[in-house]
């Protein structure tokens, strides 16, 4: 499996991109995009320190088109169609899009931001799951990469 370059330009997160701010989705670069192989891109946003085990999913979107730059503030909407092409499902909060960051007051968590190439656009609905997602991607994931950001309150 080859490597995806996946970069936020901070390792703290600031408050514009969690529940304390806008609640915007932060730009995401992307690099070592292999388009011989790669079709389409997909993200999994989580917090793996958050409580019940698993992970707290964020955001998920795949059939993103190859792009080097997931630009911020992605709308919150089941199909995108600008400035990119995507299709979202639903984050743990029950709802389509990113969700940013809201951890308990007191507490700092980890976001991971995982991007995966796949090989092939998936015959998956808008509003699915993490786990629909993940079942989806299987055998179809060709690219990864991932980095993480934190965030306090």
């Amino acid at each position: 499996m080859e490597e995806l370059k996946v970069k936020i330009s901070v390792k703290i997160l600031p408050s514009d991109y969690t529940c304390d701010g806008e609640d915007r989705s932060p730009e995401i670069t992307v690099g070592g995009v292999n388009t011989g192989i790669a079709k389409c891109l997909a993200i999994i946003v989580n917090d793996p320190d958050a409580g019940g085990g698993g992970g707290f999913i964020h955001w998920i979107a795949w059939n993103i088109e190859l792009v080097r730059l997931i630009p911020e503030n992605i709308q919150k909407t089941p199909t995108v169609t600008f400035p990119l092409r995507a299709v979202q499902g639903k984050n743990s909060f029950g709802k389509i899009g990113y969700n940013g960051p809201c951890p308990p007051h007191g507490q700092t968590h980890r976001y991971f931001f995982k991007l995966y190439g796949l090989d092939t656009e998936l015959a998956l609905p808008a509003g699915a799951t993490k786990d629909e997602l993940a079942a989806a991607m299987q055998g179809h994931v060709v690219q990864y990469g991932e980095t993480y950001v934190t965030y306090g309150r």
